[in-house]
C-alpha cells in the first residue's frame, strides 16, 4: 500500500477546522497530493481558498536558482509573499500578512539536510506564527532518505545560519513535522500553535522510491531521488569554488573544476559507490560554460553509501591535485552571510577548512563527526512522530 501524506489526509482530518477561517499557503510545486494534485486545488476542491500564498527559497513556482531573492506576486488572483527575498529579513514573515489570517498550512517537500532551507522557513512561520497567535497546520511528508540514518555532527556554538538555524545533524533523518516539533519544544512555544497531520504507512526504513509516491522536483537541482541521495555531501561543494554541476542534468551527482584530473580522482575509494570519470561543461554558476574535469558519483548500495564523508575526502582530493588551480574556498556572500566562510557554515565549524588547509588526513575528524551524528539520534528521540 502506498504511503498516505498529509495532504492525501487533510480531507478527513483537519480541513473540516479550516473552513471559515483565514488561511495562508506556504507552498511550492512539489506540494501535491498522491494524485499530483495541488495543495491549492486541494484546499479550494473542498471550499477553502487561502487569502495569502507563500513562497520558499526558489519561490512559490520554484522557477529561481538558489540564492537568488524571490519577488512577491499574484497566483490565480491570489496574492504571493516571498519568504526568501533580497535580505535576511525576508525570510521572516510578515506580522503585517499574519494579522490577516487565522491558520497557515503547510506543505513542503524537504530532503533530509540540513542545509535545505525549507524546513528552516517552515520553522521560522512556525515561530512568527506563534508570536502573531496564528495556528500552523503542517502536512508531514516523507523524509526522501528515510528517518533511520544519520551523518554529520550538529554544528558547533557560532556557527548557526540559515543552512543550519538549529542544531541537527547534517543528514537528520526527520520529517518536517518533526523538524517542526523540535521547534515548539526549543522555542517553548505554546503546544496549541502546531497541528501535524501526520503521515500514513510510512516507516522510517524507507527511501522515497519504497513510498508509491510521485517524485516531483522540490528544487531546480533537484531533479531525482538519485540527487538527494548525494545531496547532504554533495551541497558541501558550495563552499568551495568547485562546481557543482548545475546546469547539468545530474546536479550535486557530477562535480568538479578546470584542473581537475578526472581519472586520478576516480581513484578515492568510495563505499556504496562507484566513481565515473568525466569532463563537463557548467551552463550556470560557478565555471559556466568552461569546460571542468571531475566524476560522477553513481550510488550503488545506498544502505552503505553514506555521502557527506564521502564528500568530504573529495573535495579534499581535488585540493591536493592542485591547491592554487581548484580553490581557494568560496569567500562571496552566503545564504545572506558574509561574515562567516560558506565551507564552516555547511560543515558547521572551521575544522574541516583548517585540516584540509593543512593537508592533514581527516579520518579521525570523520569518526569524531559521525559519533557526533550518532549522538544526536537519542537527542532526537522526544520530537520523532513515527
Amino acid at each position: 500500500m502506498s504511503v498516505r501524506t498529509g495532504l492525501d489526509r487533510l480531507p478527513e482530518t483537519a480541513l473540516a477546522s479550516l473552513r471559515g477561517k483565514r488561511v495562508g499557503l506556504l507552498a511550492h510545486p512539489a506540494s501535491v497530493n498522491s494524485e499530483l494534485v495541488p495543495a491549492l486545488d486541494v484546499l479550494r476542491e473542498h471550499g477553502v481558498t487561502p487569502a495569502i500564498l507563500f513562497g520558499p527559497e526558489h519561490g512559490y513556482a520554484a522557477t529561481a536558482q538558489d540564492m537568488d531573492g524571490v519577488e512577491g506576486g499574484e497566483v490565480e488572483g491570489l496574492r504571493v509573499v516571498s519568504l526568501y527575498g533580497s535580505s535576511a529579513a525576508d525570510l521572516q514573515p510578515r506580522a503585517s500578512d499574519l494579522a490577516e489570517l487565522d491558520v497557515v498550512v503547510v506543505d513542503l517537500q524537504d530532503v533530509g539536510a540540513r542545509y535545505y532551507t525549507y524546513v528552516w522557513t517552515a520553522a521560522f512561520m512556525l515561530r512568527g506564527a506563534a508570536r502573531a497567535g496564528v495556528k500552523v497546520l503542517a502536512l508531514d511528508r516523507p523524509n526522501p532518505l528515510g528517518g533511520e540514518v544519520v551523518e554529520g555532527r550538529p554544528q558547533r556554538a557560532g556557527y548557526r545560519s540559515f543552512v543550519g538555524v538549529y542544531d541537527v545533524a547534517v543528514r537528520h533523518g526527520m520529517t518536517l513535522g518533526e523538524i517542526l516539533r523540535m521547534v515548539v519544544d526549543l522555542e517553548k512555544l505554546p503546544p496549541e500553535s502546531l497541528e501535524v497531520v501526520p503521515l500514513e504507512g510510512w516507516q522510517r526504513s524507507m527511501y522515497f522510491d519504497e513510498t508509491g509516491l510521485p517524485w516531483v522536483l522540490p528544487s531546480p537541482n533537484m531533479p531525482t531521488l538519485d540527487t538527494a541521495l548525494v545531496y547532504p555531501g554533495g551541497c558541501v561543494l558550495e563552499g568551495t569554488t568547485l562546481s557543482e554541476g548545475r546546469g547539468t542534468t545530474r546536479p550535486f551527482e557530477i562535480f568538479g573544476a578546470p584542473h581537475v584530473d578526472p581519472r586520478a580522482l576516480a581513484e578515492l575509494p568510495i563505499e556504496g559507490a562507484t566513481l565515473r570519470p568525466l569532463s563537463f561543461e557548467p551552463t550556470v554558476r560557478k565555471h559556466a560554460q568552461t569546460v571542468c574535469g571531475g566524476v560522477q558519483v553513481h550510488v550503488t548500495d545506498r544502505h552503505a553509501f553514506r555521502s557527506y564523508p564521502a564528500y568530504l575526502r573529495l573535495i579534499a582530493a581535488m585540493l591536493a591535485q592542485a591547491p592554487a588551480e581548484v580553490f581557494p574556498w568560496r569567500t562571496d556572500e552566503y545564504e545572506y552571510e558574509t561574515s562567516r566562510p560558506a565551507i564552516d557554515l555547511l560543515t558547521g565549524g572551521p575544522e574541516y577548512r583548517q585540516r584540509v588547509n593543512a593537508g592533514d588526513d581527516l579520518e579521525d575528524y570523520l569518526a569524531a563527526d559521525a559519533q557526533g551524528a550518532t549522538e544526536f539520534l537519542d537527542r532526537r528521540r522526544p520530537w520523532l512522530l513515527y
